[in-house]
């Protein structure tokens, strides 16, 4: 297959396109030197690389910012969708968007389903929402994928600040009111290529890595696990704290836990427990730093 990676220098994208090419198929990968919200650019692109699948991987990310920054985080997470949507349909790509928890309304006890409506809490959740609602309108070979708690190995993330805090600091306090599931981006890209395989069902698909668990405690299997991997050399206190004890200009999702049998279902797709893939993540941890 022909893939557009957009976002290429993202986490994500990184592992997405390595294992891509290992698939065999043929990838062009473009960051800013393709502004997604300029559809000219767009349509450009697609004229010199006449890709078959697109993924989306540009966002805007920053949560907190967005809050005050939101017409630029639209720009990025809604008329950037918008266009590729529109550029896709007009040569006949399918597009894949990657999609976030953010966009519902964050509350449990029931993991969240792909038809549970559009709530969002906040300005980065809006954005996506609307990115999501445009991809639909424009475009109906299109797979959007929502998923949560992503860390990797080429990015900065939750893992890598919780060993750095955790070998500088004497005691760490983490949120524990805040249930999700951690996902590794190598999982995620495994996912997102077995969907350009398989190549049917359009759709929303929630993809996540197996289990339930809130920061706090994610924190403390990651102390665990590297303390075991020789990444960390001391065992430091980790204190369970309410969100209001960090308040924030974006309110974040009680509940981020994402029902991942449509996914299954559809594509035969392997969902990894949260704690095996934190496993083979820490290894990688192990081997940059050899």
């Amino acid at each position: 297959m022909k893939i557009w990676i957009t976002g290429a220098s993202g986490m994500l994208a990184q592992d997405l396109s390595a294992l891509a090419l290992q698939a065999g198929h043929l990838v062009w990968g473009s960051d800013r030197e393709v502004d997604i919200t300029d559809r000219s650019q767009v349509a450009a692109f697609l004229r010199e690389h006449p890709a078959e699948w697109i993924i989306n991987c540009a966002a805007y990310t920053a949560v907190d910012k967005a809050e005050s920054d939101e017409a630029l985080a639209f720009a990025i997470n809604a008329s950037g969708p918008e266009n590729l949507a529109l550029e896709a349909a007009a040569c006949k790509a399918k597009l894949i968007q990657i999609s976030t928890d953010y966009v519902l309304n964050g509350q449990g006890p029931n993991p969240l389903q792909e038809g549970a409506p559009l709530n969002p809490q906040n300005a980065y959740g809006r954005t996506k929402a609307k990115g999501e609602l445009r991809v639909q309108a424009y475009l109906p070979d299109h797979w959007i994928v929502r998923t949560a708690w992503l860390y990797g190995i080429h990015g900065a993330n939750f893992v890598k600040t919780m060993l750095r805090l955790m070998s500088e600091k004497d005691k760490v306090g983490v949120v524990e009111d805040q249930w999700g599931t951690p996902t590794w981006t190598v999982d995620l890209a495994k996912a997102l290529l077995t969907i350009v395989s398989n190549g049917t069902q359009p759709g929303i698909y929630h993809f996540t890595n197996e289990g339930c668990i809130n920061w706090c405690d994610f924190a403390r299997e990651i102390q665990r696990q590297g303390l075991a991997l020789g990444l960390l050399t001391k065992k430091v206190p980790i204190d369970g704290l309410p969100s209001s004890a960090y308040p924030t200009p974006a309110k974040r999702p009680a509940w981020s836990v994402l029902d991942k049998a449509h996914i299954r279902s559809a594509f035969g797709v392997a969902v990894p427990d949260w704690k095996d893939s934190l496993a083979a993540y820490l290894q990688l941890e192990v081997k940059a730093r050899a």
